[in-house]
């Protein structure tokens, strides 16, 4: 937390209140999402095809609920308490699955608090941009510090949910996860600032048309891309490991800290260099290190392989994760919800895609096709990439 004590001081308190904030959030979905496809097969006894099924459900909700909420957060009302709202149904989410074994009653009630849950980061980033635009302050560096939090809860959260779920069971996770978010809640409610809304000038909405124009699309595209991989890397290699190349089970979860672990410094540097080099240039270099990883997990499994080829997979995720973001506001100015959601649907549309492709390829062939898949998809979301303009 090195990084956090020197902002500390440069900063004011409302930015280290941010960064705790995301922090906790971060550590709370950390605990739920790596082991929730070892969930629905071990303890709900779901198949691959209706466990890719269940990421598909849940991410075009979630698309569907945060675009309504992201419209709603820009034109009126204090999107600090729609954030407040969303973190009281990640609690309801936890509860659920904590103590439900029931498929259609995960992907209906669950599904539906879930995209419920999941608006609350992207508005948390939304506000916190409001913040830094109200405050004259850096705003790349401090997104990109504050993204970083995300990562170092990604160090803890998932080995700390495989320990808990291997020695103590499913629902003691669940229920440590929803504490977590009570906590959240609570310091949202008492530390974090409801911004007042600034009216943008007419011309700045009504010129930049968002899906309307090419860049955008392009960049959505291509981000859509980037996250179908990463999914389907998250949804499937815990079984792959297992099932497949005869690892432990826990080495799923020290793979996700270890790549977590290494975004921090990927992030730190980015919101540095990209001063420098530009988003595009550093999207593109971020993407193409990419490639590399899923190209290596198709030749290289043993366990020291897969532990250094985690350098590749943090590069391109703590780039894509923070600068991403940052490009997609920029292409669209005075819409900054409207950007931030479009940036997160691109993550919920790429779990659409890779819930569906993990499932059938898991299912027809084997998990080690969905590898080959997964390199295929980089290559093309690498070249649409190179394609976006810099904003």
């Amino acid at each position: 937390m090195l990084w956090l004590m020197t902002m500390g001081r440069r900063l004011n308190g409302v930015y280290v209140a941010f960064m705790i904030v995301a922090f906790m959030m971060g550590v709370a979905g950390a605990v739920q999402a790596p082991t929730l496809s070892l969930f629905l097969s071990r303890e709900v006894g779901a198949q691959p095809f209706w466990i890719g099924l269940f990421y598909t459900v849940n991410a075009v909700a979630g698309i569907l609920v945060s675009l309504w909420l992201a419209k709603r957060s820009d034109n009126q009302g204090d999107r600090r308490k729609l954030i407040l709202f969303c973190c009281l149904m990640a609690v309801g989410n936890a509860l659920l699955f904590a103590f439900n074994r029931h498929y259609l009653t995960l992907i209906t009630c669950g599904v539906l608090l879930a995209s419920l849950a999941n608006t609350a980061m992207p508005q948390l980033f939304a506000l916190a941009r409001e913040y830094a635009d109200s405050s004259a302050r850096e705003v790349v560096m401090f997104s990109s510090v504050m993204r970083a939090q995300l990562s170092l809860a990604w160090v803890i959260g998932p080995p700390l949910a495989f320990m808990l779920a291997l020695n103590y069971g499913f629902t003691a996770m669940f229920i440590i996860a929803a504490g977590l978010f009570v906590i959240s809640l609570l310091m949202i409610a008492f530390w974090l600032p409801s911004v007042p809304r600034v009216a943008q000038p007419t011309v700045a909405v009504t010129e930049v048309s968002g899906w309307g124009d090419r860049n955008v699309r392009m960049l959505f595209i291509a981000s859509t891309l980037m996250w179908t991989c990463n999914t389907m890397y998250i949804i499937d290699m815990p079984l792959w490991i297992s099932q497949e190349l005869g690892l432990p089970d826990k080495l799923a979860g020290i793979l996700m800290g270890t790549a977590a672990g290494l975004e921090i410094p990927a992030m730190i540097l980015a919101g540095y260099f990209v001063k420098h080099l530009g988003k595009r240039r550093m999207m593109v270099t971020a993407v193409a290190a990419g490639v590399v990883f899923y190209l290596g997990l198709i030749f290289f499994h043993s366990q020291t392989a897969l532990l250094v080829l985690q350098l590749f997979n943090a590069i391109f995720i703590g780039i894509v994760a923070g600068i991403g973001m940052l490009w997609f506001q920029d292409l669209m100015p005075g819409r900054v919800g409207s950007a931030t959601t479009l940036f997160t649907n691109s993550i919920s549309t790429g779990v659409i895609l890779a819930g569906v492709i993990q499932g059938a390829l898991a299912q027809s062939f084997s998990h080690g096709a969905v590898y080959v898949g997964i390199a295929v998809i980089s290559v093309v979301s690498l070249l649409l990439t190179s394609r976006v303009r810099e904003a």
